[in-house]
């Protein structure tokens, strides 16, 4: 088995330490989620509908997959540093423009900018994959999002406490530093990983329908997509269950809010301890499945009239326990594919699971109502759950048929 390369921290000859890599990841994260709790407070500042302030996360989930499709192509080119200090810097400009944008629309224009963090979130797995080979890369992505997995756990918290104590506003700020660090962090640590081909961009693209004709990649995309789908249509209708089901108050929707972020921590740490030893396959199985269990549990409940905020948030953690342990996995196989495409697999898998998400996050925000209750979203997320499990089981099948082939 390969080596991991030798790092050092702060050293640009050396790949960025996993401090940084979790800190790129991270900030990505923080950027979708921290100001959650908030979005009732910023429609009525902006004097529009709480459906056309979602707007700020389903376009931004929207935008991002757009971004991830052009940016991995482009690292695979030109390498990951460059890539990652340039949208960090434009990152951090449109969070300031968001904070004192005049109305809704200059908002979403800044909104949607904000969307050039992805691009660190994308890199933070090219790079992975760019040090070590397939199933240590599962490793290593596992205990960096074990890592960046605390940034959603705590960010509604934190973003529904600074909008009770200083405004929306305040969220965007935190994420302008959030960029800041980034960009200073990389500057002084990210060491470029990718090797530059002969050949030049002719050569890379026709390495790409090798990739876009494998089955095993499209195997692991959708299976990626589709579990985490589960997730982001809890995105779109979580805040609306909390504050107009169960009449939370932002702080403390924001509390319960990062429930999944917890399942998501063990289940990172589970898949950066077994994938090894595991395999991806079985580990993106395994994934998907806690992920149904717990869904179908919690739809049997709602079914049997017991609802309540400790049930509805309390299951919730099986999307992220699932989520955790499938998703290094499935990102380490889709990479794996044809590793010298690493950047671009890496944001076409991220642009499907974002793409997808934009979607069932809208779907979420529209299937809901006054007198629904939190049963349209259930059964959004069993379903989106249920097709992940038929993708994994479609990968196993096909990793077989390559295995007997060879």
């Amino acid at each position: 088995m390969a080596t991991s390369p030798t790092v050092r921290f702060l050293d640009r000859t050396t790949p960025p330490h996993i401090a940084t890599l979790i800190l790129m990841a991270g900030i990505g994260a923080l950027s979708l989620n921290v100001f959650l709790p908030s979005l009732p407070s910023m429609a009525e500042h902006f004097g529009v509908e709480y459906s056309l302030m979602q707007l700020s996360v389903s376009a931004y989930l929207a935008t991002t997959a757009v971004v991830q499709i052009a940016i991995g192509p482009i690292s695979d080119r030109y390498g990951r540093r460059p890539v990652v200090l340039g949208t960090s810097t434009i990152f951090i400009l449109a969070s300031i423009g968001a904070v004192y944008a005049p109305n809704f629309t200059v908002f979403l224009i800044c909104r949607l900018l904000q969307t050039a963090i992805a691009t660190a979130f994308v890199i933070s797995r090219a790079v992975i994959r760019d040090m070590v080979p397939q199933e240590q890369a599962a490793s290593m992505i596992g205990y960096v999002t074990m890592g960046m997995s605390v940034v959603p756990m705590l960010g509604p918290a934190l973003g529904g406490s600074l909008d009770e104590a200083f405004g929306w506003q305040a969220s965007f700020w935190v994420l302008a530093a959030g960029g800041l660090l980034v960009f200073v962090l990389c500057f002084f640590d990210q060491g470029e990983t990718f090797t530059k081909r002969e050949g030049g961009f002719s050569a890379q693209m026709r390495e790409y329908p090798k990739l876009l004709t494998s089955q095993r990649f499209w195997g692991y995309c959708l299976a990626a997509a589709f579990s985490s789908g589960a997730f982001f249509a809890y995105l779109g209708g979580a805040p609306f269950v909390g504050s107009e089901v169960f009449n939370m108050e932002p702080s403390e929707l924001g509390l319960y809010f990062g429930a999944p972020a917890i399942g998501y921590l063990v289940g990172n740490g589970l898949s950066g301890r077994f994938s090894i030893t595991v395999g991806i396959n079985r580990m993106v199985l395994l994934g998907a499945l806690l992920a149904v269990s717990g869904m179908a549990l919690l739809l049997l409940l709602d079914l049997l009239g017991i609802s309540h905020p400790y049930v509805f948030f309390g299951f919730m953690i099986s999307i992220g326990l699932g989520n955790g342990i499938m998703l290094p996995n499935a990102n380490a196989g889709m990479l794996s594919v044809r590793p010298a495409l690493a950047g671009s697999a890496a944001g076409l898998g991220g642009a499907f699971m974002i793409g997808g998400g934009a979607a069932l996050s809208v779907i979420a925000g529209f299937i809901l109502g006054p007198d629904t209750g939190a049963r349209p979203l259930i059964i959004l997320m069993l379903i989106t759950a249920v097709i992940a499990v038929l993708c994994a089981l479609w990968v196993i099948k096909r990793s077989a048929v390559v295995e007997d082939a060879t």
